[in-house]
């Protein structure tokens, strides 16, 4: 869920570096008095001009990147100048005498409605493209995950745009405009009404693809520019907030988990579930979330675009990649290839690369984790569908509704292992470093699979599998009166003589050797031998129907439906074997069944007990008992009897699904373990192995694992053509590979502390006196370090 374990201690932390990279010397002022503010001014701007009088007077030793550096953070300076009203620093008005900006409460309000309008909207996409567009689960499982990897591409643009162009304000409102024409182009996509399938589809891709820029590119924004609000004297009321932030999160998404699958499912529209509304009230909300964050404008402290490290970064490893390609045998070697941009880039920053790198290396591995855990919403949600989700016999489940347990559980781990569980481990003495935690939490994961694939197994047995090409699927009802025995020829099937009225044990393989086959089978009753001649068609299921006339066996094929319903409903139909025709109607639902062996069309019926039901038959009216109709199952009810009476015998064609949705909580409750211990420990390992000015880098780079697991699973869907349950064991062999190899990566990395690069590149005071005194600052700053990407005085080594 939102990955709502990135977010439990870090949300403002990542979200605020990667919109501000450039800025982390950056300094708000608040002065008490007229007095403060005049000296304050006095003395940065005569540090200014002397920085600035030096590098107009330095050449072209003296590097660009620097000079373009001091012109930014002198347009900054003028910016602070212009909070300054009268000696005292403009402030957001506070909530009831307390030290939190009542800016904030707008902002907690957007973020729990875009979360909702977020979360509704995608619990029920899978079910809407199997369902409303009628495509098969693999194609929903691969656009799916399309669309979720695309959420986490668009981040990064986010970030440059509001960087370096709008703002963060600026940003999140226009983006939030796409964001509400995405949610009403998709809701208008699932009006039946509204054209076509094509036209469905058009309008599903379109408003899929605006709403993954839209909430992709607010998600770096809102949380920084909650952060902005505060002063910096505030930090407790600050970190307090993001714990509010945070809380906001998880009800949108633990409400809308629980909301939308209703208004899909329990509320009938056009004919059939409601996925115009399940879409229409996500919108709703993200219209009132921009609302209410245009209503807070007047309150908001709004911060220019300040350009965005990623840039800089991007440049500085294409300037070395450019010149290391056109260096030839005759230039000086290089201890590392970043070095081949010193001539234009300052030492630190070259030096603050190499350390990101080491960490990006370590990401390679981590997308595997989230092609598992983004599967919550695509492949366990198909699972669900087939699993009984009655509790009692009052409540029962939808499957889209289960993922809201991921949330629930994130809220009760957090504090379970930072209290209990990590405590426990360190009075055992055990040395649980980040990236141990991390690999932990990929066998978490993998467990959880594993868990999956034994449901999977147990499921699968309640499913009639199709037959291949070249075969059908048969099965024999016998509505004679008394036993018979059938013999098809070229096969040794139905060796055991048929009882009357028998519910068949299972479905028979018939062999056709083509696309179609006419075949002749012999039926013996009483010693009496009938021919039948059928034609079956490969890849089909038949049920044939034997029954007497007066002058002896009669055969009737009946196609199958053997496929179990999506929308956890029973089919059923009717085979009439008096002389009249019957109308029944169950639920809501109505069927006609003529006379003679006449057999009605399958249906699907809503999943519940039927008892007193009406039914017709000439002038005579029934009221008929079917009993429970179960998730998944296939049924044909077989009506008999004299002309006053009407007997009913129920055959079960599909099983019912048996394997409870309970079982599914292992498998939620491992994967939620292995997201605690892998997601929130890796952006802390992370934010502590990152220089400051480069913690937006490496939250790119985190966001970018999260987007190309996504593409794994989409590859795999329309690729791998596996079963399920081996798909499911595919995906947690794989992530055992990756982690051993990241366990492997893991020892061989030393641990760094990047504040000791303030040791390595000193700041020195500029004097105006002298003009050569940069020049020799700068020198001494590329002296006192090598090319190695380690910080030496500090490193240890451990295993992971």
């Amino acid at each position: 869920m939102y990955r709502t374990a990135l977010d439990v201690r870090n949300s403002w932390i990542w979200s605020r570096i990667l919109t501000n990279g450039l800025n982390i010397c950056y300094k708000r002022a608040a002065f008490s008095n007229a007095a403060q503010c005049a000296q304050s001014q006095t003395r940065e701007e005569r540090t200014w001009t002397h920085v600035k009088r030096s590098i107009d007077r330095c050449d072209a030793s003296v590097p660009k990147t620097l000079q373009k550096k001091t012109e930014e953070m002198e347009k900054r300076k003028e910016h602070e100048l212009k909070i300054h009203e009268n000696g005292k620093t403009s402030k957001s008005p506070k909530l009831c005498g307390t030290n939190y900006p009542v800016s904030i409460s707008f902002i907690v309000v957007n973020e729990f409605c875009e979360r909702f309008s977020y979360y509704g909207m995608k619990a029920v996409l899978t079910l809407y493209f199997i369902n409303y567009l009628h495509w098969d689960p693999n194609l929903s499982t691969a656009v799916y995950h399309a669309f979720s990897s695309l959420c986490y591409f668009t981040p990064v643009l986010g970030a440059l745009i509001a960087d370096s162009w709008l703002g963060k304000f600026k940003t999140i409102i226009y983006l939030s405009v796409v964001y509400v024409i995405g949610h009403i182009v998709k809701s208008v996509g699932a009006i039946p009404s509204v054209g076509d399938s094509t036209i469905h589809i058009v309008l599903s891709m379109v408003g899929l693809i605006l709403i993954a820029f839209g909430t992709g590119g607010i998600k770096p924004c809102v949380a920084a520019f909650g952060g902005d609000q505060f002063d910096e004297e505030h930090t407790n009321e600050r970190r307090k907030f993001f714990s509010i932030f945070y809380m906001s999160i998880n009800g949108g998404s633990v409400l809308s988990t629980l909301i939308t699958p209703i208004l899909r499912g329990d509320v009938q529209c056009f004919g059939g579930d409601c996925y115009a509304l399940a879409f229409g009230v996500p919108a709703i909300l993200m219209v009132i979330a921009l609302v209410v964050f245009i209503s807070g404008s007047g309150m908001y402290k709004k911060s220019p675009p300040e350009g965005n490290i990623l840039l800089d970064v991007c440049k500085c490893m294409g300037l070395a990649i450019k010149n290391r390609w056109k260096s030839s045998k005759y230039d000086p070697k290089k201890k590392h290839w970043l070095d081949w941009a010193e001539d234009k880039y300052p030492r630190r920053l070259i030096h603050e690369i190499k350390m990101v790198l080491r960490v990006l290396v370590l990401y390679i591995p981590l997308p595997m984790f989230w092609a598992l855990f983004d599967q919550q919403g695509s492949r366990w949600t198909l699972q669900a569908t087939r699993m009984n989700m009655a509790f009692g016999s009052t409540f029962v489940l939808k499957p889209d509704q289960m993922q809201m347990l991921n949330a629930l559980l994130i809220l009760v781990f957090v504090p379970i292992f930072d209290m209990v569980v990590y405590p426990l481990i360190g009075l055992c003495r055990i040395n649980l470093t980040p990236l141990k935690k991390m690999a932990v939490g990929m066998i978490f994961a993998a467990l959880a699979f594993g868990s999956a694939t034994l449901v999977e197994v147990n499921v699968t047995k309640t499913v009639v599998e199709p037959a291949p090409q070249g075969q059908c699927l048969l099965q024999v009802y016998n509505l004679a009166v008394s036993d018979v025995k059938l013999n098809i020829s070229g096969s040794n099937l139905f060796s055991q003589p048929i009882k009357s009225y028998e519910d068949p044990p299972a479905y028979q393989h018939i062999q056709l050797g083509g696309h179609n086959k006419t075949i002749n089978m012999a039926v013996t009753q009483n010693e009496i031998l009938y021919q039948c001649v059928q034609t079956f068609t490969q890849q089909k299921a038949y049920t044939l129907v034997l029954h007497s006339n007066g002058s002896g066996i009669v055969c009737q094929l009946a196609t199958d439906n053997i496929h179990k319903s999506e929308k956890m409903e029973a089919y059923l139909r009717f085979i009439n074997t008096r002389s009249e025709a019957v109308n029944i109607t169950v639920g809501a639902v109505d069927f006609y069944v003529p006379a003679d062996y006449g057999i009605s069309p399958h249906n699907s019926v809503e999943r519940k007990e039927y008892t007193n039901d009406k039914c017709t038959s000439g002038s005579q009216n029934f009221l008929i008992t079917l009993g429970l109709l179960d998730f998944g199952a296939s049924y044909t009810v077989i009506l008999k009897g004299d002309p006053g009476e009407i007997i009913l015998q129920k055959m079960e064609d599909v099983k019912a699904n048996n394997v409870h949705i309970a079982w599914q909580i292992p498998q939620y409750v491992l994967i939620t373990a292995g997201e605690v211990m892998f997601s929130i420990t890796g952006l802390e390992f992370s934010y502590s192995q990152a220089p400051a000015n480069m913690k937006s880098v490496l939250q790119a780079g985190w966001l970018l694992t999260v987007a190309f697991g996504n593409v794994i699973v989409l590859i795999v869907a329309e690729g791998a053509g596996l079963d399920q349950w081996m798909e499911f064991l595919l995906f947690a062999g794989l992530l055992v590979a990756v982690c051993i190899i990241f366990s492997i990566m893991a020892y061989f990395y030393t641990y760094v502390d990047p504040d000791e690069l303030d040791k390595l590149f000193p700041d020195k005071t500029v004097n105006d006196d002298d003009e050569d005194n940069l020049k020799k600052n700068q020198k001494y700053h590329m002296d006192q370090t090598d090319n190695s990407m380690y910080l030496n005085p500090i490193e240890k080594r451990t295993k992971m």
